[in-house]
């Protein structure tokens, strides 16, 4: 179906088909090429990250990360139910079993009262989840790692260019992990990152991302020849993609400020609705400060969600739901090993709806999903 309004559209910034064309005309095309340095090094000074390391996707990072975790039988890992299958199968792939919790009913986020409460002496790490590009509370869930000596992976494919306190997200864990997905903010078509905020952990996350070879250690001189010496697997970008990231990259501010013209353009005009007790708007504590990836609305029930959903697609506006929970999906239950309930995370599921957000959505196209929620809503 052709929408009028579509739920998002890939920025250009004018520069990606330029690079491409470079890394063309450079002709080494596979991964750790000109392009993929210039992506990291661009990344490691905005985000003051020791190491950043350019992935094929951010599921991939996530694999990486739980694979530096060396996860044994039984070995936990605390994250939400409400994330994307990745988060959960990267724990599962690396042999650890998913642990799922409720998480906040206005941020979205882990509930740290709930990490707290499912700690054993089993757990191996928390992966908090930034939804939205809005960060977890990562004070306290920081305070629960150091007391329990857990490893923090942060899972923020949604959160690139947003901060917690002042720190980027992604770098106040050990590991950070980011998606340059077409729905992200900033996007290569497919493609991620890994952010080792650990030193400790540098040279293994790049024998690990070479196949479980010492090549990165090769083609830095420091040995001089490569052999297979742990586990790992492909997890290098291609340069035409890096190439063109690297084009969305030089482009972060002008991105983010669109977006939160979108953003404070819905929250403004749908502040009414809310006042009313017809809809819920998005949470952002003040110490967090958003990329502005995404803009939901929570309904009262999930039939009104529905409703709503149906009606603005039929007007050829295309919002949509978002995770269906984990912990009660076939596999979640088979791998978690129990059936558990987050009720926060069921209801808010069930009455979830995205609208679109992008940065070159015209004001008249987002006035018309606005008409369209009043109309609906406060007939």
């Amino acid at each position: 179906m052709t929408y009028t309004v579509p739920f998002n559209r890939p920025y250009l910034t004018g520069y990606e088909l330029d690079y491409v064309s470079q890394a063309i005309e450079n002709g080494d095309l596979s991964g750790d090429g000109l392009f993929t340095h210039r992506c990291c090094e661009l990344l490691e000074e905005r985000l003051d990250s020791h190491r950043v390391l350019l992935t094929p996707s951010c599921t991939a990072a996530l694999e990486i990360s739980m694979l530096l975790l060396d996860l044994a039988e039984g070995d936990e890992v605390i994250l939400p139910s409400f994330t994307f299958v990745s988060s959960a199968n990267a724990v599962v792939l690396a042999g650890g079993v998913p642990v799922f919790v409720d998480v906040d009913p206005g941020t979205l986020n882990l509930d740290p009262l709930q990490v707290a409460s499912a700690i054993t002496e089993r757990t191996r790490a928390i992966m908090p989840v930034h939804y939205a590009g809005v960060g977890c509370d990562m004070d306290a869930l920081m305070a629960l790692a150091r007391n329990h000596d857990l490893v923090v992976v942060e899972d923020a494919a949604q959160a690139l260019n947003s901060f917690y306190d002042q720190k980027a997200l992604g770098t106040i864990g050990n590991l950070g992990t980011f998606s340059f997905h077409q729905t992200k903010n900033f996007s290569c078509g497919e493609g991620g990152a890994l952010c080792v905020n650990d030193e400790s952990l540098i040279d293994r996350a790049e024998v690990i991302r070479e196949k479980g070879t010492n090549r990165s250690r090769f083609l830095k001189g420091h040995v001089d020849k490569y052999t297979w010496v742990d586990r790992g697997s492909s997890y290098l970008q291609g340069e035409l993609a890096a190439a063109f990231l690297y084009g969305q990259l030089g482009a972060m501010d002008v991105i983010t400020q669109r977006r939160q013209q979108c953003y404070q353009t819905y929250k403004q005009q749908l502040t009414s609705l809310m006042e009313k007790g017809l809809l819920q708007l998005p949470v952002i504590p003040e110490h967090c400060q958003s990329n502005y990836h995404l803009f939901h609305i929570l309904l009262p029930t999930p039939e009104q969600r529905d409703a709503l959903l149906k009606h603005l697609n039929a007007m050829g506006i295309h919002a949509v739901f978002h995770y269906v929970p984990l912990h009660n999906s076939p596999a979640g239950i088979r791998f978690a090993g129990k059936e558990v309930s987050l009720p926060v995370t069921e209801s808010i599921s069930a009455r979830l709806l995205r609208l679109p957000i992008y940065p070159n959505l015209e004001s008249d196209l987002q006035q018309l999903v606005v008409d369209e929620i009043r109309s609906f809503l406060d007939s």
